[in-house]
């Protein structure tokens, strides 16, 4: 059975499966991390291009929430070294920053949390470098819809369920696979939580959502076969059949009538191309 908390200033917060449930100032407060991760990436627009490394990229992303006033909450989790994941073409996610060049081409993924006065703003967004072949961008265009019809869904009275539902059947539609291997997630003090946010499932089922969660969707999304593995250094994650994926992510709180999205972008590059 599902459990619920309300949260309240002076709790002592753990990933003890419970969904928390926050109050307006915690809705205040992923505003303001949300919109800086949304900043983030908007910074990246120029950048990604041929020849940058995905070093290189990772060094705009930490020093950009630095001076933004905040901490890069991947940089030292669970021994991550670095202040962002950058997945490309058939890297699912938690692609490693390194001195690979991107290519005329390339579909990419960048994977940003700050951490703002205790708040964690998460958030992806898919990037086409240079001259992206139409199948590719096609796969970019369904994910992102994937993304937004999962966020119709999330409203009061709803189910994970019907998140996940609306998801996995646009993508099926479109003959793309969803991956089953990785979800969203609660976030707000913690940077992962309860409730996991699958994208596939039946409508009705799953915990209801309420006034109060927060939580990421972020479907990702593969031109061929859901099927994914775990390369040998322990983090990122690729297409078995080495297939493009896509993937767009979103935190979100739920309202008394709808949702509120923290990460959307103050220059409107929500989708490509920018």
């Amino acid at each position: 059975m599902t459990e619920y908390v309300t949260v309240t200033s002076d709790m002592n917060l753990a990933r003890n499966g419970a969904i928390k449930l926050y109050g307006r100032d915690a809705f205040e407060g992923m505003h303001r991390a949300g919109r800086l991760a949304a900043e983030t990436l908007d910074m990246l627009v120029p950048h990604v291009v041929p020849g940058v490394t995905t070093a290189e990229l990772d060094d705009l992303i930490r020093n950009f929430m630095i001076a933004g006033g905040a901490a890069p909450a991947t940089l030292g989790y669970r021994g991550y070294t670095h202040s962002s994941c950058i997945s490309i073409n058939h890297v699912v996610c938690h692609g490693i920053p390194s001195d690979r060049q991107l290519k005329d081409g390339d579909i990419v993924n960048i994977d940003v949390t700050p951490l703002l006065d205790g708040w964690h703003g998460d958030t992806s967004r898919m990037f086409l470098v240079g001259d992206v072949p139409i199948k590719a961008k096609r796969l970019v265009d369904v994910t992102y819809d994937c993304l937004m019809l999962g966020i119709e869904q999330a409203k009061p009275g709803n189910t994970m369920g019907d998140v996940a539902h609306a998801i996995q059947t646009h993508a099926e539609r479109h003959r793309f696979g969803v991956v089953r291997d990785f979800c969203g997630h609660g976030v707000g003090k913690l940077f992962h939580d309860a409730p996991e946010v699958v994208h596939v499932g039946r409508p009705g089922t799953g915990p209801e959502l309420k006034p109060g969660m927060i939580f990421t969707i972020e479907p990702m999304i593969n031109i061929g076969k859901p099927d994914v593995k775990l390369l040998d250094d322990g983090w990122t994650a690729v297409t078995r059949d080495r297939s493009l994926s896509a993937q767009f992510e979103h935190s979100i709180g739920i309202t008394e009538d709808g949702c509120e999205t923290f990460t959307l972008s103050p220059k409107g590059y929500n989708q490509p191309p920018y």
